[in-house]
């Protein structure tokens, strides 16, 4: 894998970059970072695929703008047609899983001629989104994206170990046993520590 960056006007992503052949993106969710795809990259490449794996807007070595209107949902869409067309291409396919998934479905919204294929995720429709995330039972599990919208917890968070609050709230049930190893903990970690990552990622 390969290490690069792209201009996009407004963002400078970082991306990996793996095989030759079709264009694939793969776009990740929250809290998390190109790492996440790291067991599907390789498997993709030797399948003959072309795969290119950002660190979207805000997260891990990707540009962190400072405002929170420059986390606007049209801006995420833009990133992902902007980046096939830096990296040589006019189409890709795109997957995304959950927040990738929203930047994924705002792609094919609004640059449809950029994606050849899209693959969703554990992300509804956003027509679908808020009529869905108002019964009681996905306001349970969606708790988080309302806590976020509280300028407290970010900064909190950052002051606090990331290691052990990742390991309590993302890696404790109802995830198996054993999906997370501790490498794999600190890499996550490692990523939402650089300076105003947290705060961005929950712009």
């Amino acid at each position: 894998m390969e290490h690069h960056h792209a201009d996009l006007g407004d963002v400078r992503l970082h991306y990996v970059e793996a095989g030759r052949g079709s264009l694939v993106v793969l776009l990740h969710g929250f809290p998390e970072f190109w790492y996440s795809w790291r067991l599907q990259i390789p498997n993709l490449a030797e399948a003959g695929f072309r795969v290119v794996v950002p660190d979207m807007r805000g997260y891990n070595l990707s540009y962190k703008p400072a405002k929170v209107g420059d986390y606007r949902v049209e801006f995420l869409g833009r990133n992902v047609e902007r980046l096939i067309r830096a990296c040589g291409s006019e189409s890709a396919a795109v997957v995304g899983h959950d927040w990738g998934g929203v930047a994924g479905w705002l792609a094919a919204m609004s640059h449809p001629e950029a994606l050849e294929k899209l693959a969703i995720l554990n992300c509804p429709h956003p027509n679908r989104f808020l009529r869905g995330l108002w019964s009681p039972r996905q306001l349970r599990k969606s708790w988080y994206m309302f806590a976020m919208q509280v300028a407290a917890p970010p900064g909190r968070f950052e002051q606090e170990s990331v290691f052990d609050w990742f390991t309590s709230n993302v890696c404790r049930d109802p995830v198996r046993p054993g999906t997370f190893i501790e490498e794999d903990i600190r890499h996550y970690a490692e990523a939402m520590t650089r300076p105003g990552a947290l705060t961005a990622a929950t712009s």
